[in-house]
């Protein structure tokens, strides 16, 4: 395999604008029932993920919908299975409605390990994202696991924690999926095409998105503390969830310190995410 730790080091910088309807359109997706935001409104924790986000041409995506490898990340071609392994983030500020934002990207580390399921290369992005020429926002480090399609699509869970004072139960169904590869932009097959992430991917089902349920466990904690401002969350994703079938997002109450430890379980009970969060 390729040595792809000559990437560590590259950089990108983006810009945009905090919009107020895809995160209002993301809102309805969560069943929330927000006033519509207004410029100068402080936007909602999370809300980077729906801006600086890839515009490719048709004709520059490959196979599985994703842009083809190449670009600012490593082109992993050895590895097809591309997914959002996990994020360490924290808000020293806060973004606005109609902000003119800049995101500062780099590559902070590439490693290539060995697996169960065989060779693996783990790429960590840092992202920080500010007024351009101000001081970061929201700083997000990013983990990309690339992985080949050798072994099983999923591996088995370990059993989640008993269901936590925090506890939220849905299905996640195509549309949810969709509405939400939509608002992120994002072509990846396996969130909408059944057939061929069964056929090419070995999966048993559409794949629910990482950063949805991420999403759907930060928005837990402001479901039970709406007062409260988010300083940091991080997140790791342990195993798949998939359409159809029921999954749960749980938590506890803030601890002395404001630590809110999180998680996500799919219908058997085993855990598909765990995260921290930590609000004042």
């Amino acid at each position: 395999m390729e040595d792809y730790a000559q990437w560590i080091g590259r950089t990108e910088t983006r810009r945009d604008i905090v919009a107020a309807g895809p995160l209002d359109r993301l809102a309805a997706t969560l069943d929330r029932s927000d006033p519509p935001l207004r410029p100068g409104d402080p936007a909602p924790p999370l809300a980077h993920w729906l801006m600086f986000l890839p515009g490719e041409p048709q004709s520059a995506l490959g196979q599985d919908g994703h842009p083809k490898r190449g670009g600012f990340l490593p082109p992993v071609h050895e590895l097809p299975r591309r997914m959002w392994a996990g994020s360490r983030m924290s808000f020293p500020g806060t973004l606005r409605v109609g902000m003119e934002v800049e995101r500062r990207s780099v590559i902070a580390d590439v490693k290539q390990k060995e697996g169960g399921t065989g060779s693996l290369v783990f790429v960590t992005v840092r992202h920080e994202i500010g007024e351009p020429g101000g001081p970061a926002l929201v700083i997000d480090e990013h983990d990309i696991v690339y992985r080949g399609l050798s072994g099983a699509a999923a591996k088995g869970a370990t059993p989640a924690p008993a269901a936590g004072g925090w506890r939220r139960e849905l299905m996640p169904d195509p549309v949810l999926l969709f509405r939400y590869s939509a608002l992120t932009f994002n072509g990846h097959r396996i969130h909408y095409d059944r057939e061929y992430t069964v056929r090419e991917e070995s999966y048993p089902g559409l794949v629910v998105h990482g950063p949805l349920i991420a999403t759907l466990l930060l928005d837990l904690v402001r479901r039970e503390r709406p007062e409260s401002r988010i300083e940091a969350f991080s997140f790791r994703a342990m195993s798949p969830l998939f359409d159809g079938r029921r999954m749960a997002v749980n938590g506890t109450s803030p601890d002395a310190e404001g630590n809110v430890t999180l998680w996500a379980e799919n219908a058997d009970g085993g855990l598909a995410m765990k995260a921290e969060a930590r609000i004042e």
